[in-house]
Formats: C-alpha cells, sequence, structure tokens
C-alpha cells in the first residue's frame, strides 16, 4: 500500500468517526460546526475574563466562572457530558 492509499485510509477514518460524532449529537455537520463554535466562543470569552481578572482582581470576579458554569449546564442539558 502506497503513502497515498494509506493518507486516504486515515482520512476517511477521520471522517467516519465525526460523522458518528455529530450523527450522535442528532445534529447535522453544520449544525455541530456552529454550536461548537459558539462553546470556542465563550470559552475564550471565559478565558479573557479570567486573564484581566487576575490582572486586576476587582474586574470580572464572578464573570468566568458563571460563564464555565452556563456552559456546563447547557452540555448537560444536551447530554454531552456525564451528570
Amino acid at each position: 500500500m502506497n503513502v497515498i492509499e494509506k493518507s486516504k485510509q486515515r482520512i476517511d477514518g477521520v471522517v467516519n468517526k465525526s460523522k458518528e460524532h455529530y450523527q450522535s449529537a442528532n445534529e447535522t455537520y453544520l449544525e455541530h460546526m456552529k454550536i461548537a463554535l459558539k462553546i470556542s466562543f465563550e470559552l475564550l470569552l471565559a478565558s479573557i475574563m479570567a486573564s484581566i481578572h487576575a490582572i486586576v482582581p476587582a474586574t470580572f470576579q464572578k464573570g468566568a466562572s458563571s460563564k464555565i458554569i452556563k456552559l456546563y449546564e447547557y452540555l448537560q442539558s444536551k447530554k454531552r457530558v456525564d451528570k
């Protein structure tokens, strides 16, 4: 088997695992991408808030932790994490 065939097999495996993943969440590819990007953006905001809080403790005293808790509750409600 040559390098191109091996690469194609690996790509097919990733594509199949990805399909299984978003289908198990009862989502289309685009729905899953939208939700994942929204979560990623919210985590980025929480990270920025926590970084600012580290430098200026009077800011975002509960902002980052509140965001993380809300995301966790959302993920629980969608059965994306174990309770």
